[in-house]
């Protein structure tokens, strides 16, 4: 599957690149959306629109990472209630890239599924047992909490432990459902200490107010 994908994917690829260097190309047309990106996969599975929603929460859109921090909320409540697949709100799904960031991310895709193919299967499989299915919605939970908050380069962790996790439930590994679990616990430490340093700066800023 991921073989199959990652060839479509380049192939949209180049087809973009092809496009994009056209003298008459139509900048508005080169422009992808989630709901176009999900339609390159052929199906529209939760894991596959986590995934593709985890990698947008990092791409420099404004208010991107606000509104699906709460799109991934709602796909967690799914995953939690046992949902495969799940539909697009049609704002979500009208969420678009600008052409660069089109290309970028076919490309990226396309690496991901190469490297998935080849370094993912199935193993450690209590990880991806269909019981654990509610801790991992409330994982997702937590990760969207991280991501709505406005912090600086926060939305890179949390991100990255949603694509591990998408992808590790897709082909059953359990040790990449591991590290997503470890990755989300580096965004909840990060998240931490920034808070930490936060309030050590106004403790810091009152002492400096006139009493």
């Amino acid at each position: 599957m991921s073989e199959r994908l990652a060839r479509a994917l380049r192939r949209a690829a180049r087809e973009h690149a092809v496009s994009a260097r056209a003298p008459v190309a139509d900048a508005a047309d080169l422009r992808l959306n989630l709901t176009e990106l999900l339609d390159l996969h052929g199906d529209s599975t939760t894991a596959v629109v986590l995934m593709l929603m985890a990698l947008l929460t990092v791409v420099p859109i404004a208010g991107a990472g606000t509104v699906l921090s709460l799109g991934i909320l709602a796909i967690a409540w799914g995953w939690a209630r046992g949902r495969d697949t799940v539909d697009l709100p049609d704002r979500l799904g009208a969420l678009s890239l600008n052409e660069r960031w089109s290309g970028r991310c076919l490309h990226g895709l396309a690496w991901m599924y190469e490297r998935a193919n080849r370094w993912l299967r199935p193993r450690w499989s209590v990880w991806s047992h269909s019981a654990t299915r509610w801790g991992w919605g409330v994982w997702i939970a937590l990760m969207a909490a991280v991501i709505f908050l406005p912090l600086p380069l926060g939305n890179v962790l949390p991100s990255l432990s949603l694509i591990l996790l998408s992808l590790g439930w897709m082909f059953r590994d359990g040790i990449a459902l591991a590290v997503s679990a470890l990755m989300g616990c580096a965004a909840i430490a990060y998240t931490a200490s920034l808070a930490h340093l936060l309030v050590q700066l106004v403790d810091r800023a009152r002492g400096w107010l006139p009493v």
